[in-house]
């Protein structure tokens, strides 16, 4: 990726660098909810330090190049805005900064409408895994939604949850219907999300469960519902693990960061769904998931640091090759 002259390095971000925000903050909330909180704000400083990075190029490009803005904001990966900045929100909240988390969740929504719209409309056939960001943008709010009605006792605000939760599931369907199944064996790491999808879809439904609004039947609707979306879940991340191993990837790709984002995504939900669902055994295999979503993300930034060396370097010149004026 070359920058031109004059221009910061961020300035050469694409829209697809947001899935290391996410992939940071997921795993600050997975360390969260297993008592590495030392650790676990150490990844919420570098999520939200590149968030605001981002961000501050989102809005250079919205007031200073419009051009690249709406070619960018046509691409799947845009959503990777709505996701990341839920993913923050969430993690604050849990931190007790309700007022940020509120904030974000407005910010969130407003993003939201115009770019899912643009990426619907040029939705083709045999898409990237990028496809599934539609349900995982919204599932996303879905989750910060629930989280701020919890904290503030607000059940509308549960209820636009519920109702984003629907919308993923339904979105999830129609981007599975589009997504080309060859990516499996052969992408570059944005394959994961069809599987994160559903396992940020189970953290929603998670914390949908846990809200005191629906209680009987509605209770157990959604608790079965979301066991089920976490079981397919799990099934994904066996088959795409499976065509790792059978397919290995070594070559560093920005798109791997969205590999670790629905590594730490599955191990969140299940830490989450473990206990609104009474399903115990889902605790330990959370953290067992957790622990390997935190590998995945240094190997991810060692490849990262790797690469940009390698491209600083160059191509080394052997000895005695250089060229000798006559």
């Amino acid at each position: 990726m070359s920058i031109p002259p004059g221009r910061g390095w961020w300035t050469g971000l694409p829209p697809a660098a947001g899935a290391a925000v996410m992939a940071a903050g997921i795993i600050s909330v997975g360390l969260h909810l297993t008592g590495y909180e030392a650790a676990s704000l150490v990844a919420l400083a570098l999520a939200a330090a590149l968030w605001l990075v981002l961000a501050a190029d989102f809005t250079a490009r919205l007031v200073g190049d419009r051009g690249r803005f709406r070619a960018e904001a046509d691409t799947p990966a845009a959503l990777t805005a709505v996701a990341a900045t839920t993913v923050i929100g969430t993690r604050l909240s849990m931190l007790g900064w309700q007022t940020v988390a509120a904030a974000l969740l407005a910010l969130s929504a407003a993003l939201w409408p115009g770019l899912l719209l643009n990426v619907v409309r040029r939705w083709g056939r045999r898409m990237p895994g990028a496809a599934f960001l539609v349900c995982v943008a919204t599932q996303g709010l879905a989750v910060l939604a629930t989280v701020v009605a919890a904290a503030g006792g607000h059940d509308w605000l549960a209820w636009a949850a519920l109702a984003a939760f629907c919308l993923g599931l339904v979105l999830y369907v129609a981007a599975f219907l589009r997504f080309d199944l060859r990516e499996v064996v052969g992408g570059a790491g944005d394959h994961w999300v069809a599987g994160g999808a559903l396992s940020i879809s189970a953290l929603a439904g998670s914390k949908l469960t846990a809200s005191p609004v629906w209680t009987g039947t509605a209770h157990e609707v959604l608790r079965n519902v979301t066991l089920a979306v976490l079981a397919l879940s799990l099934l994904w991340y066996v088959v795409l693990l499976a065509a790792e191993l059978r397919h290995p990837r070594p070559r560093y790709d920005i798109r791997r960061w969205a590999t670790v984002f629905p590594l730490g995504m599955t191990a969140v939900s299940c830490l989450s769904v473990a206990g609104p669902a009474g399903v115990a055994w889902l605790l330990p295999l959370g953290e067992v998931l957790l622990w390997i979503a935190v590998g995945a993300w240094l190997l991810t930034f060692a490849a990262l640091v790797a690469s940009h060396v390698k491209a600083r370097l160059g191509p080394r010149r052997p000895p005695g090759t250089g060229t000798m004026a006559g």
